[in-house]
């Protein structure tokens, strides 16, 4: 069975999110997404996240689509890596915080992969960058 994991802060949940994490979960058997801890958004994005860390991981699961989903943290962000193993990471087609890196904290069969983007041709922020 190959495990899958993929990231993302998911603060206002939309068909775009939906859409990435059905993609993420047809890599593998297994998908674990990984919800951005409230300090790891506000460090990133320069402000906090509308929903608390807690909500965004409620509102995910609630989708039903990820077989399990679990909070980041916060010291190490490649810790949720090593401990869950993936064969897989998968990651939004613009994503690009904590990925310097990557390569180097998934084992070395693993495979990194990008996710499409959801409906270019109507959402300009899905363009390809």
């Amino acid at each position: 069975m190959a495990k899958v994991i993929t990231f993302g802060t998911f603060d206002i949940l939309h068909p775009g999110h939906e859409f990435m994490l059905a993609k993420a979960k047809e890599y593998g058997d297994e998908l674990v997404v990984v919800i951005a801890r409230d300090k790891t958004v506000c460090s990133v994005k320069g402000k906090n996240p509308k929903h608390g860390e807690e909500v965004r991981l409620k509102n995910v699961s609630d989708l039903k689509i990820a077989d399990r989903v679990r909070l980041g943290c916060i010291d190490d962000k490649y810790q949720v890596i090593r401990e869950e193993n993936p064969d897989i990471v998968a990651l939004g087609y613009d994503q690009s915080a904590f990925i310097d890196n990557l390569a180097e904290a998934i084992r070395p069969d693993a495979q990194i992969v990008r996710v499409p983007p959801y409906m270019p041709d109507k959402y300009k922020s899905s363009k390809m960058i």
